[in-house]
């Protein structure tokens, strides 16, 4: 066999890699979306929303509604930052867990935008986020210093949102929509990019590589589900 030959069949072994790496990421992004879908719809209801998140006694908010909304924060950093040293049943757990609690969380939505405006955002998102993500996959420009950028913004967004709980401003709730977009489809970019960087490290064990495409699947989640809230505050139509 000649070195042309070994060359050609280390490519697609190596190409080969990269496909199942990708396969499993959007395989748990899309386990997680069904997941999350599934739960938001049975828990969108008025008497849901009133029996488990209402305290009957005083007609406040009740403990497991604080616990359903801050939750999938600790668990989602959880995830990104213990990876290595959590086992590959307690990663899925906690995967399980965090689709789970945002489908609870996302239950809302349906008291707020009609379901027309919930499908039809939802297929807009699905397109730009596609397309963000072919663009982060082909593209020969490195997107880390974009990546640095976009990431400053979405913190100091995400410090705006909870200023704005309080403040209760529709001007700034609009500010930070129409930044959210631009922040999560660029974000969406940057991080193909950084998974296919990771889909071709030879140096990855079998299970790092298990675990990171649990792990790049629920970053890919995380960025369709904020882009999709960001472009339903923008263009849903409140019931």
């Amino acid at each position: 066999m000649d070195f042309n030959s070994l060359l050609d069949q280390s490519g697609s072994y190596s190409k080969e890699i990269t496909k199942e790496f990708f396969r499993s990421v959007y395989g748990y992004m899309f386990a997680a979306l069904a997941i999350s879908g599934s739960i938001a719809y049975m828990a969108g209801t008025p008497e849901f929303f009133i029996q488990y998140f209402v305290n009957q006694e005083t007609g406040g908010i009740a403990p497991l509604f604080y616990v359903v909304a801050f939750a999938p924060l600790g668990l989602g950093l959880l995830i990104q930052m213990a990876y290595r040293r959590l086992s590959l049943a307690v990663l899925m757990i906690l995967f399980i867990a965090y689709s789970a609690l945002m489908g609870l969380s996302l239950g809302s939505i349906f008291l707020v935008y009609s379901g027309q405006a919930i499908a039809m955002t939802f297929f807009v998102t699905a397109g730009a986020f596609a397309g963000m993500a072919i663009l982060g996959y082909t593209t020969k420009t490195d997107l880390t210093k974009m990546g640095s950028l976009l990431y400053m913004l979405f913190i100091g967004m995400f410090i705006a949102a909870i200023v704005n709980i309080f403040m209760k401003s529709e001007m700034m709730d609009f500010v930070i929509s129409i930044i959210g977009v631009f922040v999560f489809t660029g974000l969406t970019a940057y991080y193909m990019q950084q998974l296919k960087h990771i889909s071709q490290d030879e140096s990855l064990s079998g299970l790092d590589r298990q675990k990171l495409s649990i792990v790049g699947g629920l970053q890919l989640y995380i960025l369709f589900v904020n882009l999709f809230l960001s472009l339903l505050r923008l263009f849903g139509s409140r019931d």
